[in-house]
């Protein structure tokens, strides 16, 4: 019996273990699930949160872009409405130019008419003179003969003197033509991929932290900095920038480099500053190097002295009213080879003219004198044709020009920096020259009014016709021009137009 109540118990108790293993494997496994899903519902609010946070960054981007378009549309608009204001008063200009001209045409029509009544009345008094000559005097055939010769050469000079003033006009007409023409042609020719270019002055920071750091304790860093590389570093509001100043371009360019490498690497302090100072200017110095080469090549220009091709190169840095001084060099070169082969001049000389003419500009920080002078000078140091020589120099008529080639010079120096868009300059500067020119002309006697017109490139002249004559005019007008010339400083050429007009009223009553 008790063996049973023994098996009983024990199936009891396995049955009982059995139970509660079941209830705490299903109570774990509930747990597992809440667990599960309580991960499950919070990555969905995560998710939730983040594409809500997409959402609204999608819509800020839209409406900056949405304003963006807005605001490029409306400055489109105004630009385009500015040039049809532009338009229609020039195209009010040209009406009233050409009623004008039809009015003056009409005026020299009736004049030219007068004039010949008056030609043919005097030419039958002069008849009639002759007649009563004849009878009066009673002359013999040879004196006849001696005066008639005599009037006959005097009808031959004027007639000579008409046939010399009507070729010199159309042979002027035809230069006139020639010129635009191979001026045009050359232009074209000309190829350039860039107008203009700035050197930078500004070095950018990764924060704003790293200013303290160029600076330095006390500031012995940025001393350090500025008496090694010659420069100013200014140190201002601007955000995320400090600023180089300096007069000479290169060692600016140098300073730049040296900086920005600085603050890429980190460490800055006196002896470092020194060894990048001197690592970057041997790295310039291979750049204006290189450049020089690069150049010589692009303007066809060979046998060069190495140390000419160096100094050439340092104009990479050097901007002239925002043109590049060594592409401007290039397009020089460029445009006198053209000129000269269209005209039969040397095109070896007229190269090398053009390509050398603002050599004087790579040195004239450090010298004295004018740069076509110091060019010229610095060209014959190192063996360069004295054709070459004369034309550098004289390109500003500071010296006579000698050849035809130096002509070729300077007028391919005019054409590369009148060209339209080869050379600009800011606003203030160029409204200052606006209101100097016109100050300038009105300061004369008999100026009524002045007006720079054309970008500043033309200034006309409204003088009093009760003081200033015709031939005043022509004078007022050359005495500006030499006057801009001697006080102003300005890109291309600037056109003096003196005009003068007398009005005659009356009334019928």
């Amino acid at each position: 019996m008790e063996p049973i109540v023994g098996f009983v118990i024990a199936g009891l108790t396995l049955l009982l273990g059995l139970a509660i293993g079941f209830f705490i494997s299903r109570a774990q496994s509930e747990k597992a699930q809440r667990s599960q899903r309580e991960k499950t519902e919070k990555s969905l609010q995560e998710t939730r949160e983040q594409a809500r946070t997409i959402e609204l960054q999608a819509r800020d981007n839209a409406l900056k872009i949405s304003r963006a378009a807005e605001g490029e549309i409306t400055r489109l608009r105004t630009e385009l409405n500015r040039e049809d204001e532009r338009l229609q008063k020039r195209r009010a200009e040209l009406d009233g130019r050409v009623e004008r001209l039809e009015q003056r045409e009409q005026a020299v029509n009736k004049h030219q008419s007068a004039v010949d009544r008056r030609a043919n009345e005097i030419e039958k008094m002069h008849e009639q003179e002759m007649v009563e000559l004849q009878r009066v005097a009673q002359m013999n055939v040879d004196e006849a003969r001696i005066i008639l010769l005599a009037e006959v050469e005097k009808e031959a000079r004027n007639d000579m003197a008409r046939i010399i003033r009507q070729i010199e006009s159309e042979a002027r007409e035809e230069g006139d033509k020639r010129a635009r023409k191979l001026i045009a042609d050359s232009i074209q020719r000309v190829a350039t991929d860039q107008v203009a270019e700035f050197t930078t002055s500004l070095v950018p920071l990764p924060n704003e932290e790293m200013k303290g750091r160029i600076v330095g304790r006390n500031g012995r860093n940025i001393r350090a900095f500025e008496q090694a590389a010659g420069v100013d570093v200014i140190v201002d509001d601007t955000p995320e920038a400090v600023t180089i100043s300096c007069f000479e371009p290169v060692r600016r360019e140098v300073a730049r480099r040296a900086l920005a490498r600085l603050i890429l690497d980190g460490r800055i302090h006196p002896a470092h500053i020194e060894k990048v100072l001197e690592e970057e200017q041997k790295a310039v110095d291979k750049v204006i190097a290189e450049a020089g080469e690069q150049a010589a090549f692009d303007a066809g220009v060979t046998g060069l002295h190495p140390e000419v091709l160096r100094m050439m190169g340092r104009l990479k840095f050097r901007t002239s009213y925002g043109q590049n001084q060594l592409a401007h060099a290039v397009e020089v070169a460029k445009l006198s080879g053209i000129l000269a082969a269209e005209l039969g001049a040397n095109e070896d000389v007229c190269r090398q003219g053009g390509f050398l003419h603002d050599l004087g500009k790579a040195m004239d920080h450090n010298q004295e004198g004018t740069h076509a002078l110091l060019g010229a000078e610095f060209a014959k140091r190192y063996g360069v044709n004295p054709s070459v020589v004369n034309a550098i120099a004289a390109h500003h008529h500071e010296v006579e020009q000698e050849s035809v080639e130096a002509i070729i010079t300077e007028s391919a120096d005019a054409i590369s920096g009148a060209r339209p868009g080869a050379r600009r300059e800011d606003l203030e500067a160029y409204i200052k020259r606006i209101r100097t020119l016109e100050d300038m002309a009105t300061a004369f006697k008999g100026v009524s009014q002045a007006y720079a017109i054309q970008a500043g490139r033309e200034v006309r002249i409204i003088v009093r016709p009760e003081e200033i004559d015709d031939l005043e005019a022509a004078r007022l007008a050359r005495d500006i021009a030499k006057k801009i010339e001697e006080t102003m400083q300005y890109p291309g050429q600037i056109r003096v137009t003196v005009i003068r007009e007398t009005r005659a009223t009356e009334y019928a009553k």
